[in-house]
């Protein structure tokens, strides 16, 4: 039976549209149903109050893909949004390797999600659809990473128990967590996903890697992470840190590109 231990993994800026307006509730909506609110509350007057060119800058979208965003915004603000499990509604290049339809309901739940809109939620929660990045800044709160990072450190840690967990998150949403503090109280494994040479991360390539290292950690463990290999790509551990290192073909066939 594998270690106890959840993964840290990134939304997906491309989501599916849809869903049911009646769900269960979330691992974690009585601990973060305050700051939700108030998230929520500063996304309601950003759709009364600003202009054209600050939505599209806040929601990081544009034309037709605009007028989707404002219309889930303007439903998660009246609470009549449309709710899919977070696995279904993420549709980017991570999850698509996830594959997270064919992994069982505890394995999903092992899965843990930051996000600027509901702070963090499991990949099994329901969630809207919604654009929100945690790089943005909203009136009055500021930053969402730097007011997140207080609140959910401690809901997190509570919510690990001592448990393992890998962080396979992209620097703006590592912004939202106090790792350091959290591993006082658990144990944290760090994955970086880099280029040939060492430097940099391997953009679109890591974001696949990224979802295949995820599910097959998943499925047989945490020693997945001393000898994970896939496609050109392999795993070096030591200690706490593992880094996934590119095949020396995607530096040179031009693929080797920074990762967010």
């Amino acid at each position: 039976m594998p270690r106890a231990f959840s993964i840290l993994l990134p939304p997906s800026e491309s989501k599916r549209p849809g869903g049911s307006r009646s769900a269960g509730p979330g691992r974690f909506d009585a601990a973060l149903g305050a700051a939700r609110s108030e998230v929520t509350g500063a996304l309601g007057e950003l759709l009364r109050t600003a202009p054209p060119r600050t939505l599209e800058k806040v929601l990081n979208v544009r034309a037709a893909l605009l007028e989707r965003a404002l219309g889930a915004t303007s439903d998660l603000v009246a609470g009549r949004a449309a709710v899919l499990p977070a696995w279904q509604r993420y549709s980017g290049v991570v999850w698509a390797h996830l594959e997270a339809g064919t992994l069982s309901v505890a394995q999903r739940r092992r899965l843990l999600v930051p996000s600027g809109l509901y702070g963090m939620t499991t990949a099994q929660d329901p969630i809207g659809d919604y654009r929100l990045k945690m790089d943005v800044s909203l009136v009055p709160l500021g930053n969402l990473a730097a007011y997140w990072r207080p609140v959910l450190t401690p809901v997190l840690a509570a919510h690990l128990g001592g448990a393992t967990v890998v962080d396979l998150l992209p620097k703006e949403h590592e912004a939202a967590l106090d790792l350091a503090a959290l591993a006082t109280t658990c144990r944290v494994v760090t994955v970086r996903f880099v280029s040939a040479d060492g430097v940099a991360a391997a953009g679109h390539g890591a974001k696949a890697v990224k979802g295949i290292l995820a599910r097959q950690v998943l499925l047989e463990g945490l020693d997945v992470l001393d000898s994970f290999s896939w496609e050109g790509w392999r795993s070096h551990r030591r200690g706490d840190i593992t880094r996934v290192v590119a095949p020396l073909l995607a530096a040179l066939d031009g693929r080797g590109v920074r990762e967010n």
